[in-house]
């Protein structure tokens, strides 16, 4: 299939109707890439002068970089693209900071709201809208946009104007231990497999004495509204006016993610939904299923055992979880001209583009599919055939102005539900009614 045909339905023309795209991307010189104190102007009101020079400066510049997705994993790509990038621009420097992602909102917000923003920054889709909106992002010009796919670099744009960069994007797969399988004379996954299927494995892989779990599946927002997509269910009604999540597709779909906690899978009690706990145990050979995302070929090319991948399965239709990165210019960098050189580069160059796939870093942004084209030759995993077969069907995260609002709720509700504080059926029941106070 297409990837510029996948793509194209990730349009961003029902911004809060969920036709989303989600989350972007160590320097050689590693370091902080929010400032204690900023002197940087103010971003301006349409029509304002503004003293900010859109020429490379004479001197020697610094650009700060601040990401998360090249945490645990690819802090070397990321290094080997700003050490082209400085060979290539002689004068600026790019200094990168490296979060986790489960810090890095936080921290950005903080760093915003107080003027001390990195000059440039990775931001998912669904905080890139409300960034735009208040004004915290630079308007990026003479962006060549032939090197892009069309529907990737639009979901960067906010009423026509171009406030953001793709930088890559990836799906979220199953992945397997196959060497747990074949111990256990367990058939491994195929694209045909549902929820029965991975049901029935799981159990026959479990194995709690000798700490082995058969599925690892996150109890959260961006694991629910995927399956709920597979259960044939809505997050919202059609004008997207209220949520209509806690349906009988919704209980079905939750009941999927909380009935297999303490059962096939680890609980909270056990550590479940701490930072890096399913990575970990998926490393250390103690997990036969995991769905998760494509950007961690990388962290498992070295393990000690056979793994592959293959389609998620889904029950009553197949549906992947799809992920868009990003990255921007801070309106209050003092360096606009030199930041938007360095995220060009970054995103749509042809030395980061061969890093990015070289090192199975998600997919490239690119309009030309042919520099995809080693990213099949790269192994493991072997089946990854099966990132492209997942595009087939993909379930785009819904989205709103308080995003992250709704995104706690259902998570925490979700979580509630697999730890025995609440029913499937009560969890869901209050995260609607408290996503619909959202909505207003």
């Amino acid at each position: 299939m297409s990837l510029s045909t996948t793509a194209r339905r990730r349009r961003p023309a029902a911004l809060a109707a969920g036709a989303a795209l989600v989350l972007g991307l160590a320097a050689c010189s590693q370091g902080s890439a929010t400032n204690p104190t900023s002197s940087a102007p103010e971003p301006s009101e349409p029509g304002e002068e503004t003293s900010q020079s859109t020429e490379p400066a004479a001197e020697d510049v610094t650009i700060t970089y601040m990401n998360f997705s090249s945490n645990d994993g690819q802090e070397e790509t990321l290094s080997a693209m700003v050490a082209a990038f400085e060979a290539e621009n002689p004068g600026i420097k790019v200094q990168v900071e490296t979060l986790p992602y489960a810090d890095y909102f936080t921290k950005l917000q903080t760093a915003v709201a107080g003027n001390t923003e990195a000059d440039t920054y990775e931001l998912n889709f669904e905080n890139f809208v409300t960034y735009a909106t208040n004004g915290v992002l630079g308007e990026l010009s003479g962006v060549p946009g032939d090197v892009y796919k069309p529907a990737l670099l639009e979901a960067f744009q906010l009423d026509g104007t171009q406030y953001g960069l793709p930088a890559s994007f990836s799906n979220v797969v199953l992945f397997y231990n196959e060497d747990l399988f074949t111990a256990a004379g367990v058939d491994t996954p195929t694209a045909d497999w549902t929820w029965d299927d991975v049901r029935t494995a799981a159990e026959a892989l479990t194995d709690k004495d000798a700490g082995v779990w058969g599925m690892y599946q996150p109890v959260s927002f961006h694991e629910f509204y995927k399956v709920l997509a597979q259960a044939g269910g809505e997050f919202f009604n059609a004008d997207k006016t209220q949520a209509t999540f806690a349906s009988p597709e919704g209980i079905e779909a939750a009941t999927w993610l909380v009935e297999k906690s303490g059962t096939v899978m680890p609980t909270e009690a056990d550590g479940a939904g701490t930072p890096d706990f399913d990575t970990n145990l998926f490393k250390e050979g103690k997990l036969a299923m995991w769905t998760t995302g494509i950007w961690m070929f990388g962290a498992l090319a070295d393990a000690g055992f056979a793994w592959d991948i293959a389609v998620e399965p889904g029950m009553a239709q197949n549906a992947s979880a799809m992920f868009g990165n990003g990255v921007v210019v801070s309106a209050r960098s003092e360096h606009p001209a030199e930041a938007q050189k360095w995220i060009e580069f970054l995103t749509g160059s042809d030395a980061s583009t061969e890093l990015r796939v070289a090192a199975s870093w998600e997919l490239p942004p690119v309009a030309d599919e042919s520099l995809l084209a080693p990213y099949l030759e790269v192994t493991p995993p072997a089946n990854r055939q099966a990132v492209f077969d997942s595009l087939a069907s993909v379930a785009l995260p819904p989205v709103i102005e308080a995003q992250q609002e709704m995104q706690d709720i259902v998570s925490e509700e979700l979580s509630n539900a697999a730890a025995g504080r609440a029913s499937v059926e009560d969890a869901l029941k209050s995260a609607q009614d408290r996503v619909n106070a959202l909505l207003g």
